[in-house]
């Protein structure tokens, strides 16, 4: 392919990326109510417990109108995701031998699902970070919570455990790369799951224990079967080349036959 049909292909893709964006947004559109019901939930749910006044506030004329812009591409984006992600793979595919096709296959058909199950994970874990959040507010005061940075936090939360989780697919990626030994992952695993937990600490902001390793233990064991994943590949990459060098073959000679 020359680079005017590159820039073409590339050309094509995009166009074809953003259609199925146009497409997922429209339901968004339409799905935005029951969504924002779903997302102000927890504070409604907190507003009858405590009997104070917990909302979502929209401050300007138009924010409702551009809360409903950026929840509907959301959606769009994450609904027309396989989508986007064929479209990249066909782009990169020709460059491609058949065996890495292959692998990068089945890189997409692993990272769509982990990163589902993080946004799941996330979005189970958000009524509890947002109950002890707001629970910093002080008797007789009002919580009237911004639109706009209500829903950057909830898309920061859902896109931080949705990358979490996609922790494992990088790591089999880099090795199947030949860029990253699994004696390398396997000589810093104190201190990924020091980070794992650290980071199940920082993102479930809640009093008890369990809710963090609920988010900890199965990002632990995600690093472990990658290791494993990637062990097993590097004992069939070196013992590829031990099956047939030490074979003699028909035509060799020793030096006692001279």
């Amino acid at each position: 392919m020359s680079l005017r049909d590159h820039l073409r292909e590339l050309r094509r893709r995009v166009l074809l990326s953003l259609v199925g964006l146009a497409i997922g947004s429209v339901v968004g559109w339409i799905a935005y109510s029951p969504v924002f019901d779903a997302l102000q939930r927890p504070l409604v749910r907190l507003a009858s417990e405590r009997g104070g006044l917990i909302a979502v506030n929209f401050a300007g004329i138009a924010t409702s109108f551009d809360m409903r812009i950026k929840i509907s591409l959301f959606l769009g984006v994450l609904l027309s995701s396989p989508w986007w992600v064929y479209q990249l793979w066909s782009f990169v595919t020709p460059g491609l031998t058949k065996r890495e096709r292959r692998y990068a296959i089945g890189f997409v058909a692993a990272g769509a699902p982990l990163f589902l199950l993080g946004a799941f994970l996330a979005w189970l874990v958000l009524p509890n970070a947002v109950a002890i959040l707001t629970n910093f507010t002080p008797k007789g005061a009002t919580n009237l919570i911004d639109a706009q940075l209500y829903l950057s936090f909830v898309m920061r939360v859902v896109l931080a455990f949705g990358l979490a989780f996609l922790l494992p697919v990088l790591m089999v990626a880099l090795n199947f790369a030949g860029l990253v030994s699994a004696k390398a992952w396997a000589r810093g695993w104190r201190w990924a799951v020091l980070g794992i937990f650290v980071f199940a600490a920082v993102m479930t902001p809640t009093p008890d224990a369990i809710t963090m390793l609920l988010v900890a233990i199965p990002m632990c064991g995600l690093y472990f079967g990658a290791l494993g994943i990637c062990a097993w590949r590097d004992h069939r990459r070196a013992g590829t080349p031990r099956s047939t060098s030490h074979a003699h073959q028909p035509g060799d000679a020793t030096v006692g036959e001279a």
